[in-house]
């Protein structure tokens, strides 16, 4: 009696051997399991560093999370070309930590152009005399 006989449907020679396990359980790697260790970890603590230190790299906090997801992604990237996992939050990483110490960097170079520009404004006796300052300061009077 082959399957047809029974009414039951044929299998696919593309899909998998159904074992009786579940998803994830240790057996034989096939088509909808994961990797044993869940995907490439570093990969994603490198995507999470990089997105957090690029929306706080204008307080400065950005730019060290950006070197940390950097170098994290940078490894990341190596694991997974050993193993085939996790390349694209690599990338994701590497990019974002990239962009992140940049934002920090462009951040520094303005809050410093911008405290030269002011220095004279620093002792005001009011808010409105230090806001009258550096108008002036920047309108050129």
């Amino acid at each position: 009696m082959n399957t047809q006989e029974l009414g039951m449907p044929q299998r696919h020679p593309a899909w998998p051997a159904r074992t009786g396990t579940h998803r994830g359980a240790p057996g034989p790697q096939g088509y909808g399991t994961r990797a044993p260790d869940g995907g490439n970890r570093t990969a994603r603590a490198a995507l999470v560093l990089g997105v957090v230190g690029l929306s706080t790299s204008v307080v400065f906090v950005g730019g060290l999370l950006g070197v940390v997801g950097l170098a994290l992604g940078l490894g990341a990237l190596r694991t997974a070309r050993r193993t085939g996992v996790g390349r694209g939050r690599a990338v994701a990483g590497v990019v974002t930590s990239t962009l992140a110490i940049m934002a920090s960097v462009a951040a520094a170079f303005l809050f410093v152009w911008y405290a030269n520009q002011t220095q004279e404004c620093y002792e005001p006796d009011s808010f409105r005399q230090y806001a009258q300052c550096v108008h002036d300061q920047f309108d050129g009077a």
